[in-house]
């Protein structure tokens, strides 16, 4: 099978005392001859653009693999060869050809979490709005009660207590707050990135070269 080729789909159809049958949506066999004409075309659309959707990812599977392969090739050629390494200390990185007009950026992002400090942080942060009372603007209180919403059990609005830190607020125990904050921040866990870049000319923008089926 090459690359571009579909994987194998099964044709959703079975053969019963030589009737062809299709399983329904509660997986009861029905008949072929009673099922609309519209309705077998759409289950064969769907199965054919899945089948090339499986042999994509697979595709992509093995496009990650190879390049996490290749590019930890090079690092440990590199440091058994010259002693030297790349990137920085949490493992970004960038690789780019000689004429400047292709890149590889390794990011690792890591996985934030919250301890218990962050509860001293919210009776602190409740403590200012509470006094400051009608001179709290209603922006804040609105960026505070999204910060610490739960939408799951144990979880909270990371982007938006990230947002708070960059507030410039002088109140000594807003500051405590946000130092409450930052104790109670946990890395527990990351993930690398590797994103592939190209352009025209060396004077030229950076282009990415998109393996996202949303963004292609």
């Amino acid at each position: 099978m090459s690359q571009f080729e579909p994987s194998p789909m099964p044709s959703g159809r079975q053969t019963v005392n030589g009737a062809d049958y299709m399983q329904d949506a509660k997986g009861a066999l029905v008949p072929v001859a009673l099922i609309k004409p519209q309705h077998i075309l759409q289950d064969e659309v769907v199965r054919r653009i899945i089948g090339h959707a499986i042999a994509l990812s697979a595709q992509v599977a093995r496009f990650k693999a190879h390049t996490f392969d290749d590019i930890g090739g090079f690092e440990a050629l590199l440091e058994q060869e010259y002693g030297a390494t790349i990137g920085g200390a949490k493992g970004n990185k960038t690789l780019m050809t000689h004429d400047g007009l292709f890149k590889i950026a390794v990011q690792v992002a890591d996985y934030i979490d919250f301890g218990p400090e962050l509860q001293t942080a919210k009776g602190l942060i409740d403590e200012c709005l509470n006094e400051w009372a009608a001179g709290a603007r209603d922006e804040l209180r609105a960026l505070v009660t999204r910060a610490f919403r739960t939408d799951k059990p144990g979880q909270i609005n990371r982007s938006e207590v990230f947002m708070l830190l960059r507030l410039e607020i002088k109140d000594p125990r807003w500051q405590r707050a946000m130092q409450a904050i930052r104790d109670a921040m946990r890395v527990v866990g990351s993930k690398t990135y590797v994103r592939c870049y190209r352009r025209d000319s060396q004077e030229g923008a950076w282009q990415a070269i998109s393996i996202d089926l949303a963004n292609a």
